[in-house]
């Protein structure tokens, strides 16, 4: 197994990938492939194993109106053949000791229970628009002391067709299966 940077050869694997982990859910894919065809700034890395991509993360900025404050973690995904190998474990290991993520704050929403293991803590501020409460927001670095709705790219609004449920398109981080 190997880790590396997402590469435009790769990307296609990728969103297949984000496809399978997610099944049942296009948001995800979506939300990848319009990030890129929209040339988003991403921090994105890959596990590949036998010439196949395995894992995914993605790094993309987080806003506080319209200056960057950090970074989002999301989309972040294991192919279910490999899940619960420690794969992900390792490909977020390896994400957050990288130069564009250790040192900026990180945000992410997701399972407190997964994410406290690599140094998340719950945050109440800044205000996450897709958790009610910040009951799953977590982030790393925040010094953030005065209230303010954190600020996503506009894909994350915009990916996958509008769904009945409310929750079916919201941002999400890793989901625990």
């Amino acid at each position: 197994m190997k880790i590396q940077k997402l590469s435009k050869e790769n990307r296609t694997k990728a969103y297949k990938l984000l496809s399978r982990a997610f099944a049942g859910s296009a948001y995800e894919a979506d939300l990848a492939q319009r990030l890129h065809e929209n040339g988003k700034p991403l921090h994105e890395w890959v596990c590949i194993h036998s010439n196949k991509v395995i894992a995914y993360i993605a790094f993309s900025h987080a806003y506080r109106g319209t200056d960057i404050c950090g970074l989002h973690l999301a989309p972040m995904a294991v192919t279910p053949e490999f899940q619960k190998l420690g794969i992900g474990s390792e490909l977020l290991r390896f994400a957050l000791r990288q130069e564009p993520v250790k040192s900026q704050p990180l945000f992410v929403l997701g399972a407190p229970g997964y994410y406290k293991k690599f140094g998340f803590e719950p945050c109440s501020l800044p205000i996450c628009p897709f958790d009610k409460d910040n009951a799953h927001f977590l982030s790393i670095r925040n010094e953030t002391s005065n209230s303010f709705t954190l600020g996503y790219e506009p894909e994350f609004l915009t990916a996958a067709k509008p769904s009945k449920s409310p929750k079916a398109n919201r941002p999400k981080g890793k989901r625990r299966r």
